[in-house]
């Protein structure tokens, strides 16, 4: 056997050797042809290591230690796995594969300039990287590795990691012969991320599948901790057709991984470091740029480590291989999970997976006390590694202290479909083994609360549903859930709520954040929120509303007394468009139009229109569109429409629209104010109905004098999800948009199709 079949160059290889040298080894080989940046370096092949395998002898020694094995008897899987590894780490290497790896790395020695130089060497198994199957983390990676003898003895360590307990379990759970799977080992230059900073991308939104944005996970040093879950690293969430970035938060990145004493150690961060971002907005559209044309090459999403080279300031790909969650799937169902009843949280973290499960907890220090999980159980740990896969799988939900959303536990809880609460800080000690919980990971943020809560899951197919001349558009509050329902066939959204923006991410009245001199806190949670609901619905439009809350609502905000007057009737008072162009307010609704601006000149997201609510009079319409234009927001190059909601709205139809570039009907202002109900009086309750003729006609009168100004109609009100006759009524006027509730869009759609099939 020459010694060219026992090493080849990377820049040589492509994606026609996989089986030769392994996924990996195979893809950076491609990335090359790509111009996307790889470290230099070599690989060892497939037929290396069936020669090493058979030269030394141990091949039947493997043979008779997996003879008979049960991999749910975890004891005896620790016991067998670690004579097989410890056979092949022992063994002596063949000399003609130990010169023709000498040679090799001598050579790489001479094209860097450096007398044995640093490598990182890395497992490339023949049957990993493949979309139907992910053997991702199952081998091991050694770093750091200087001189032809440390070399050597690195590679036969990574041979041995083929046959880790995970990798042992997975291929015996997916019918994969033991033999049939080979190692290759790639050697690459060691790039100086401990001087800078390194991490993970997905191409694609790893809990949703949602495929037009990059997720990237980032911090400082070499990036296994990030992997491992020891880290909470920054994340960033960048819109792949205009390469905006979405959502930026930075992670508690206490600790680094650096290069200590020929090895590495972790280390502490300095706080001042912490508060940083790892990467700046430049490396992260550079990343982005790469990622999605690895993706566009490939032609399936991607799972992609990086780092940024400290000594060159340059960033390399280090690994691009097939996300195999969500790129192999043809899923056809959306499903939504929503708690019927709710409790006081005993943790929050990062929601994994858009699920809710209950269980019974089992908190394990380490992975040494799997034996004691049942099926059902909802795991809890510190954190998980690839040795925690086996008691992952029986696991109805998994809690961990630490990680983020490309840690360990949050790749294996989404490739099981297991909903996952990472970086909760204190479930190990908040939570007890035999107690009852419910996790709930149905929005951004995770929470597990106490006892069995009953939960809802509601299935639509979202296929081959019937196109419909009327847009039927979502009604949305929650940036958390944009991503999950993008998969809705629907015409974008036609009212994106601030109020739930600002109470669930920014929790304080924003005057108070000014006088704190914190403005840039709630412009970049409202800038996140829009932005993700835009980037989820681009290129159709949605309809933001600014800021509605009434007096008694700001109040509840923190600092929001100082601000706000004891008003009798807030439902009548200060609210709305009244504010905007307020000395009192003015300052604060700059920022709504900051973030407004950020979003569609920053982000690129153009699809993102205004909505004005409460507004009384054309003249108040006036000043609303000389304000936000003073702050950035012309009307001049983006459509604003005005909410229909007030008795003077339709009454003033023509004169509205001669301002605004259309209407969305609230109908349950509408309907309070044309009835004279108070919406929020249980003892008026009968009385408030949305179907009531005065209503009805309203919305007639305003529908047609819109149209004869050429003017849109929406309704963004609360009566076509409730009352399943008023989209017939709607369609009868000749409403141009409905916008319903996701859980009735479906239902919506073949509404609308049925009525226009009839009706033609």
């Amino acid at each position: 056997m020459s010694r060219d079949s026992f090493v080849r160059w990377l820049e040589a290889l492509s994606g026609d050797d996989t089986d030769a040298v392994g996924g990996k080894s195979a893809n950076l080989g491609e990335l090359a042809d790509l111009d996307v940046p790889v470290l230099p370096g070599f690989t060892t092949t497939a037929s290396a290591y069936d020669y090493y395998v058979e030269e030394t002898g141990i091949h039947a020694e493997i043979e008779s230690q997996l003879e008979g094995l049960n991999v749910d008897d975890v004891t005896a899987l620790q016991r067998r796995g670690e004579r097989i590894r410890r056979a092949i780490s022992e063994a002596t290497m063949p000399p003609k594969l130990e010169s023709a790896i000498r040679e090799r790395y001598d050579a790489l020695g001479d094209e860097l300039g450096i007398d044995e130089p640093e490598v990182a060497v890395r497992s490339s198994a023949t049957a990993e990287d493949l979309p139907e199957a992910s053997f991702a983390g199952q081998q091991e990676t050694f770093l750091n590795v200087a001189g032809e003898t440390e070399l050597l003895e690195s590679i036969k360590h990574c041979f041995a990691s083929l046959f880790t307990d995970r990798a042992i379990v997975y291929r015996e759970n997916n019918d994969f012969d033991h033999f049939d799977v080979k190692l290759a080992c790639a050697v690459q230059k060691m790039g100086r991320a401990d001087l800078a900073s390194s991490g993970v991308l997905f191409t694609l939104d790893p809990d949703t599948g949602f495929d037009e944005v990059v997720t990237i996970e980032a911090a400082y040093g070499f990036g296994e901790p990030i992997v491992q879950g020891v880290v909470d690293p920054d994340r960033y969430v960048v819109f792949k057709p205009t390469t905006g970035i979405v959502e930026k938060e930075c992670g508690g990145k206490s600790q680094q991984m650096v290069r200590r004493n020929g090895g590495t150690k972790l280390e502490s961060v300095p706080d001042e470091k912490r508060a940083e971002f790892a990467l700046s907005d430049d490396r992260i559209r550079e990343l982005t740029r790469y990622a999605t044309r690895i993706e566009d090459h490939f032609g399936t999403p991607q799972d992609i480590e990086w780092l940024v080279d400290g000594d060159l300031d340059e960033l390399f790909v280090v690994q691009a291989r097939p996300e195999t969650v969500h790129g192999a799937a043809e899923g056809t169902v959306l499903r939504t999970y929503s708690l019927e009843e709710t409790d006081e949280s005993l943790l929050e973290g990062v929601a994994i997976g858009n699920a809710i499960a209950g269980g019974t907890v089992r908190v394990l220090e380490d992975h040494r006390g799997m034996d004691l999980v049942e099926d059902g159980d909802v795991l809890v740990t510190e954190m998980t590694d690839p040795d925690w896969v086996p008691v992952m799988k029986r696991a109805s939900a998994i809690v961990t202290d630490r990680g983020g959303k490309t840690s360990h536990a949050a790749i294996v809880a989404r490739e099981l479909g297991v909903p996952a609460v990472v970086r909760t800080g204190s479930a190990t000690d908040s939570l007890s083994s035999g107690e009852s919980v419910t996790v709930d990971c149905s929005t951004d943020t995770g929470r597990v609360y106490a006892s069995d809560l009953e939960y809802e899951v509601t299935e639509a197919v979202v296929d081959d549903l019937p196109e419909t001349d009327t847009d039927v558009r979502l009604v949305l509050g929650d940036p958390g859930r944009a991503f999950a329902l993008a998969t809705l066939p629907v015409d974008g959204v036609g009212l994106a709520r601030e109020e739930f923006i600002v109470t669930s991410h920014v929790g304080s009245h924003p005057l108070e954040l000014l006088e704190r001199g914190e403005e840039e806190q709630f412009v970049d949670a409202l800038r996140t929120g829009i932005a993700k609901i835009g980037a989820a619905f681009y290129p159709d439009e949605v309809v933001f509303r600014l800021s509605d809350f009434k007096t008694d609502e700001y109040r509840n905000l923190e600092g929001g007394w100082k601000f706000e007057p004891d008003e009798a009737n807030p439902m009548l008072g200060w609210r709305g468009a009244s504010r905007y162009y307020d000395e009192a307010f003015r300052e604060a609704f700059r920022l709504e139009c900051e973030a407004l601006r950020q979003v569609r000149e920053e982000v690129g997201l153009d699809n993102v229109i205004v909505m004005v609510p409460f507004c009384r009079t054309p003249d108040e319409g006036e000043r609303v569109l000389e304000i936000m234009a003073e702050y950035g927001l012309s009307s001049d190059e983006m459509d604003v429409y005005v909410m229909a909601e007030l008795p003077s709205n339709i009454v003033l139809a023509d004169r509205f629209a001669e301002l605004f570039d259309g209407f969305s009907i609230g109908s349950n202002d509408l309907t309070q104010l044309t009835l004279g109900v108070d919406r929020n009086s249980e003892k008026l309750a009968p009385l408030f109905d949305e179907s009531d003729d005065a209503v009805k006609r309203s919305i007639s009168e305003l529908i047609e004098e819109a149209h004869r100004h050429d003017s849109p109609v929406g309704i963004c009100g609360d009566a076509p999800s409730t009352i399943p006759s008023y989209s017939e009524f709607l369609l009868e006027e000749g409403i141009d948009s409905i916008s319903v509730s996701p859980d009735v869009a479906v239902e919506t759609i073949l509404t609308v199709a049925e009525f226009e099939r009839e009706n033609r």
